[in-house]
């Protein structure tokens, strides 16, 4: 097997996918080829679980199609998973050894543990949710899990998905007032079976094909001016909006929506409203997606074997040590720095000039870290290129807003640049939390030019008030004339945050 590459097929009642990844420098999986083919296996069940003929040419089709790519890329060892269909059907020895007679891949079928267990892998591998519920909606069977303090808990299968209910509760090609009802019924019954989720009061956490879909809807329905759809939060609100939506056009509209996957038009009501029950019954505000689902899960038990876990022990932390990898961040140029920027704003707090509290202190050290980042693709528009990349990029552990709160603090060179970042997004903040993130972008603008040139000469740093100004001693061990000249080009920026005039004296210990 190729050591860079990895790929898994994944035979979904709905969907079947071939994923290949490879590893990149930091040991991160990154997806390179995704092919998706919608075989709908779960129509081919009969009503007594059996897979029927039509049902089995189809899969073994289908993966001797997704063979032809993995010949070509040279994988020889391909994991190869089934979940509900092949689960439930009592012929599944036959299918299995017809997979292995005509295809090139061995099927290993996932028990309903399995399938809920992995789903829960990926969610707290790459979330920053420390308890929660997550929800995998498949064609012919959805997963729950209840996970607190990052550990599993409670997990369950039910045995029907998006498909199999439009199946069972829906005659045409969208369902009708009397089929909706009927439908919610159902659900909240069946949810109500389940102790360990009624009114938990916590995140849930969607996962898979349906609840990625109702994201991207409500991405295009709102005009949302971020990319990227893992870690993305809906209120209650926000699903019974999408919902009213889709029950409110036609199936020929519904098929034209932007964000929505034609092949998904037909069961993306059911799902959805799977998603409004399940909010309702934990009694929650907070819906999530995971981009991260059960392939992911997978992996990230294999990969995590030699280390003896399975939890990674800090989601961000991980992240951020791609982001040094990716863009070769020099880590004790960095801790220098966050040294600096520390003590400045302590002192600040001290004199009464900020409030800065703990978790803005984290907001520094995280601001630190990819503070002109965007130089490693042009030194030139640094700024620019920073805060787009860190806009836009997943960061698993962040969510959107937390993001760009990270952004728009690494990429601050003046106020005029941070209002023009800001722009879109201005509506997402209150007037005080956009001057307190101009203060530490500031911070750190002011920190870094005391390590300009990377040598490590600071030593101590004190704050004295001299009536209408500031005195910033800078205790320094080596000749401190190239930082001498970047703080004084830089220091404008903070003394107009704190609206008063900063001295700064530099002296040899």
């Amino acid at each position: 097997m190729n050591q860079e590459k990895y790929a898994i097929v994944d035979i979904g009642s709905n969907t079947m996918r071939l994923v290949i990844y490879l590893r990149d420098k930091s040991g991160r999986l990154k997806e390179i080829q995704n092919v998706k083919a919608v075989a709908r296996l779960r129509n081919y069940l009969t009503e007594a679980a059996f897979l029927e003929d039509k049902g089995i040419d189809i899969l073994i089709n289908t993966l001797q199609s997704f063979q032809e790519v993995t010949r070509h890329h040279q994988l020889e060892e391909v994991k190869c998973v089934a979940t509900a269909t092949i689960r439930q059907a009592k012929n599944q020895n036959d299918v299995l050894e017809r997979v292995k007679k005509e295809t090139d891949f061995s099927m290993r079928i996932l028990s309903e543990f399995e399938e809920a267990y992995f789903g829960y892998l990926a969610v707290v591998n790459s979330t920053p949710f420390e308890s929660g519920i997550t929800i995998d909606i498949g064609g012919g069977s959805t997963e729950l899990t209840y996970f607190e303090d990052r550990k599993l808990i409670s997990y369950h299968s039910f045995p029907f998905g998006a498909l199999s209910l439009k199946k069972q509760f829906v005659k045409g090609e969208t369902p009708t007032v009397e089929e909706l009802n009927s439908l919610r019924v159902f659900l909240i019954n069946q949810f109500k079976t389940l102790d360990w989720i009624l009114n938990k009061k916590l995140p849930i956490i969607g996962i898979g094909g349906s609840a990625r879909n109702m994201v991207q809807i409500h991405q295009e329905y709102t005009g949302y001016p971020l990319a990227g759809v893992h870690q993305y939060m809906m209120s209650k609100q926000d699903v019974n909006e999408i919902n009213h939506f889709l029950q409110s056009i036609t199936f020929s509209e519904m098929q034209r929506v932007e964000g929505l996957s034609k092949d998904r038009a037909d069961i993306i009501i059911p799902a959805v409203e799977v998603f409004n029950c399940l909010m309702e019954c934990v009694d929650t505000d907070k819906f999530a997606l995971s981009r991260k689902g059960l392939r992911d899960g997978v992996f990230y038990e294999e990969l995590t074997k030699e280390f003896g876990l399975s939890i990674f022990p800090n989601v961000i932390e991980e992240s951020f040590y791609d982001l040094a990898t990716d863009y070769n961040i020099n880590i004790n140029h960095v801790f220098n720095v966050t040294e600096s920027a520390m003590m400045i704003a302590q002192l600040l707090n001290k004199a009464g000039f900020s409030s800065i509290n703990k978790e803005d202190a984290k907001l520094i050290k995280r601001g630190v870290f990819v503070y002109n980042l965007g130089s490693y693709i042009d030194s030139e528009s640094s700024s620019q290129h920073t805060f787009y990349l860190l806009a836009n990029r997943t960061i698993d552990g962040l969510l959107h807003k937390e993001r760009l709160i990270i952004a728009l603090i690494a990429s601050f060179t003046s106020k005029a640049a941070f209002k023009r970042n800001v722009t879109l997004y201005s509506q997402w903040f209150t007037k005080e939390e956009l001057t307190k993130y101009r203060l530490l972008g500031a911070i750190i603008k002011f920190a870094y030019s005391l390590h300009a040139t990377k040598r490590n000469i600071i030593d101590h740093i004190g704050l004295e008030a001299k009536g209408e100004e500031l005195l910033l001693e800078i205790t320094c061990n080596k000749d401190w004339k190239p930082e001498h000249y970047q703080v004084e080009k830089q220091k404008k920026h903070l003394e107009k945050q704190i609206k008063k005039s900063i001295n700064v004296q530099f002296l040899i210990k």
